[in-house]
């Protein structure tokens, strides 16, 4: 009886302390997710704001989306009047705070279209977090001019 009883605890134990454990993109909600379109095939970049309402910080992998072959985390920067775009591997949300991926920053750049993707229509991405969770958030299409979700 008792040989019955051990595994039966320990894949109950196992069980619960998998579903103590809180999905990173469970705590982050996205805001403002748009897309500056380029012309021609050129890539895109997409912009949002994410806010972790977690008590630990979580940590932004990588992103997809159905309407683009290649999603990419990136960085902008200028040193010395140069300016320079570099892929970063990762992205820290700290807990109870607040990152902005905004042109002329952090973004993700978008690429290979797989079908054209025109101002105003809506893009399904999904976030990728280091815990292997996922957040899925409809991004906006804007035209090339804007520099901002509310131009």
């Amino acid at each position: 009886m008792k040989f019955r009883t051990v595994p039966c605890l320990l894949l109950a134990g196992v069980l619960l302390a998998g579903g103590a454990h809180a999905d990173e993109a469970a705590h982050i909600t996205a805001s403002h997710g748009w897309i500056r379109i380029l012309p021609g095939n050129l890539p895109a970049g997409a912009y949002v704001t994410l806010t972790n309402h977690g008590d630990k910080p979580a940590v932004l992998q990588g992103a997809s989306s159905p309407a683009y072959g290649e999603v990419m985390l990136h960085k902008s920067s200028t040193e010395g009047g140069v300016s320079r775009m570099s892929m970063v591997k990762a992205l820290n949300v700290p807990a109870h705070g607040t990152v902005r991926l905004a042109p002329g920053g952090y973004h993700l750049m978008l690429m290979k279209a797989g079908h054209p993707i025109e101002p105003g229509n809506f893009v399904r991405m999904t976030l990728r977090f280091r815990d292997g969770s996922h957040l899925v958030s409809n991004f906006i299409a804007r035209p090339a001019n804007a520099v901002d979700a509310g131009d």
